[in-house]
């Protein structure tokens, strides 16, 4: 699998950051990977449905002074050829790409003291809120929504706007210390901004980042990392959401009163009949 064609145009384009419309074009290389050397930028931009500058400015991206060096470069390490059949398709790469990104996070867990700290924090924070914007805001949507069933006041920040420094400045007025914040690519300017006014309103930022080197690692106390997968038109999370949880339970361990607030919600939802199970 790893000799496909297909293969060496995988490892050519991981580790760049390319905008959903060169992630199409690279995807449809992959796919063509055979032809892909051998496609001018013509054909390529009519396969992947997008312009002929689109191509060039994805070549430029991935270090080649034009489309041309990028073919060329193709012809010499990626002959073409048939697939095998046993090559894994792009979403069995994804999947192996972040079964990796889980494997790394699980070595960055095996010291537990950062998550720990973060969780006291966390905790001890009265209101705590949970920011994340854009591709984030699921994330945050998330913890916000498990870590409101042990935690008496959690407030969630994902919407953008002139506001958020205003809801920033509210829970400071109502006791905040901390804050927690999803920061995944591509980095909205005004996330880091806001990260850069909580700290000067005095609150200790604890962020799950795809990166240590992230742009709001500048503004984070507790920066928190797992890297996200590139190989689909869109980045996945799935290390972010797993690291949220690990979070979550950290939080819980810091919160003496989390088990009697999860075993009251439980019977509280019997009595609604909540749930269909």
């Amino acid at each position: 699998m790893g000799d496909s064609p297909a293969a060496r145009l995988q490892a050519l384009f991981e580790g760049h950051r390319l905008t959903p419309t060169q992630r199409r074009i690279a995807h449809c290389m992959v796919r063509r990977a055979a032809d892909a050397p051998f496609l001018s930028s013509v054909e390529l931009a009519e396969l992947a449905g997008v312009s002929q500058p689109s191509v060039t400015r994805f070549a430029v991206a991935l270090g080649f002074d034009g489309y041309p060096a990028l073919r060329r470069h193709l012809r010499d390490v990626a002959p073409a050829e048939a697939a095998e059949d046993t090559a894994a398709n792009e979403y069995q790469q994804a999947v192996e790409a972040e079964i990796e990104n889980l494997r790394h996070l699980a070595e960055l867990l095996a010291d537990p003291a950062p998550v720990e700290r973060a969780g006291r924090l966390l905790a001890a924070s009265r209101p705590l809120p949970v920011l994340g914007l854009r591709a984030a805001a699921s994330q945050a949507y998330g913890f916000a929504y498990f870590a409101a069933k042990v935690h008496p006041d959690v407030r969630l920040l994902h919407e953008g706007g002139s506001m958020l420094t205003d809801r920033l400045d509210a829970a400071v007025r109502a006791g905040a210390t901390a804050l927690l914040c999803f920061a995944l690519p591509r980095h909205p300017r005004e996330v880091v901004d806001a990260l850069a006014h909580a700290r000067g309103a005095g609150l200790t930022v604890v962020t799950v980042a795809d990166s240590a080197f992230a742009p709001v690692a500048a503004h984070s106390d507790v920066l928190l990392p797992a890297a996200v997968g590139t190989g689909l038109a869109f980045d996945t999370a799935c290390a972010p959401m797993l690291l949220g949880r690990a979070l979550l339970e950290a939080m819980c361990d810091a919160l003496p009163d989390a088990q009697a607030r999860l075993e009251e919600f439980d019977v509280g939802a019997a009595e609604r009949g909540l749930f269909a199970e």
